[in-house]
């Protein structure tokens, strides 16, 4: 999913995918050789406590690097009993999803059962039409990183007051919706620009990706990444919640601004029907399983060489020349120079980042269980990779 900024001050949706990604800028003095894995992770923890005390209730991070796996928490994961964040709390990671999704569809390609340069027409016929959007025109490569020129159903205005404001969001948090719905939505805007121009973050993109998943295996999206994916690497606090409103335990309380008129207004969101992320944002899981997946994807054991190359050529973002996004997955620079590889995520009451460098050897995973606030999360990274707490 992805965040409209002219709804809310905050984050909403899950485009932390695109802001907390693209908050990453090198400095004029960036230092290219930081303090590398194991600096004891203290910079780290002070770039936690910051947030919690800009307001964020809680954040339940990890990092892995070559000598162990550091677990951290602060804040409470509770406003009404005061339960402290824990540090293996179970989260929705929003747009994280994004890269077990093309990581699917890449293993479809690399099993000769689809091509990256397949029409949208081709693998989902008849579907993308009107209103000059025509998926004849449209490869699968472009869904992937976003060069589409699809129209993204969450900036839809009336989508986003019924679905994802206020009392709008209050009322139908409970809906299922299918993501044929999410496509209808979409096309009934013009494409922003022909296929291939530029990048523009879209989730749109993503609900595609899903259904070409579902026509091309004959099997749901979420069987596919569950036998893919998670099984094989034993994320066992990961999971795809389908029409569930629940988050399994364990797992802290989110919050949100849902009223911009009263912004010290703070509702508890943890539940809503998993169906209205789907494909482009819905999946669970917590630091340690995020880690473990990025670990196994960047260390090649998920993806063929030919295909792991795809995924890592990317295109230029919009706002920030130190950010380029692949297939779901963006590449970033830190302030003291370090390349990372990695992605944010945010749904409503949640927001997520997951960084790894290219080889593997490092990894950090983090969650704010409160959406309206990024302003810390690059921070938080430079902390872990740098060793500064800016």
């Amino acid at each position: 999913m992805a965040l409209r900024k002219s709804t809310k001050a905050g984050v909403v949706g899950v485009v932390a995918a695109a802001l907390a990604v693209t908050a990453f800028v090198a400095p004029a003095e960036a230092r290219p050789d930081g303090p590398g894995p194991g600096a004891g992770h203290k910079a780290t923890q002070r770039a936690l406590d910051a947030a919690v005390r800009a307001g964020i209730p809680g954040v339940t991070a990890q990092a892995r690097d070559g000598r162990g796996i550091w677990k951290a928490a602060s804040g409470v994961g509770d406003l009404t009993s005061g339960k402290p964040r824990g540090k293996n709390d179970k989260f929705r990671a929003g747009s994280i999803t994004k890269a077990f999704v093309s990581t699917v569809l890449l293993q479809l390609e690399s099993e000769g059962k689809l091509s990256l340069d397949d029409t949208v027409e081709r693998r989902l016929p008849g579907l993308v039409r009107g209103n000059g959007n025509d998926g004849r025109k449209i490869r699968v490569r472009q869904l992937l990183n976003h060069t589409s020129g699809l129209f993204d159903y969450l900036a839809d205005p009336e989508y986003s007051r019924t679905y994802m404001e206020g009392d709008g969001y209050l009322t139908h948090r409970y809906d299922t919706l299918p993501p044929e719905k999410h496509v209808r939505i979409a096309l009934s805007h013009k494409p922003l620009f022909k296929p291939g121009a530029k990048h523009s973050y879209s989730n749109t993109n993503y609900v595609l990706a899903g259904l070409i998943i579902e026509r091309t295996t004959g099997r749901t999206y979420e069987d596919e990444v569950r036998d893919r994916i998670i099984e094989p690497l034993g994320l066992k606090d990961t999971s795809n919640p389908g029409n569930s409103i629940h988050l399994p335990r364990p797992s802290s309380r989110g919050y949100s601004k849902l009223f911009p008129a009263t912004p010290d207004r703070i509702d508890d969101i943890t539940e809503m029907n998993g169906s209205q992320g789907w494909a482009d944002g819905d999946i669970i899981s917590t630091a340690g399983d995020l880690n473990r997946f990025y670990r196994a994807l960047l260390r090649g054991k998920l993806l063929p060489p030919k295909q792991l190359k795809e995924m890592k050529t990317t295109v230029a973002t919009s706002g920030s020349s130190y950010t380029r996004y692949g297939l779901g997955i963006s590449r970033l620079r830190t302030s003291c120079g370090t390349t990372l590889w990695g992605h944010g995520g945010g749904m409503i009451g949640w927001l997520s980042m997951v960084v790894s460098t290219e080889d593997g050897g490092h990894q950090l995973a983090y969650n704010y269980n409160g959406d309206w606030d990024t302003s810390h999360m690059p921070k938080i990274v430079d902390a872990e990779f740098c060793g500064t707490s800016r």
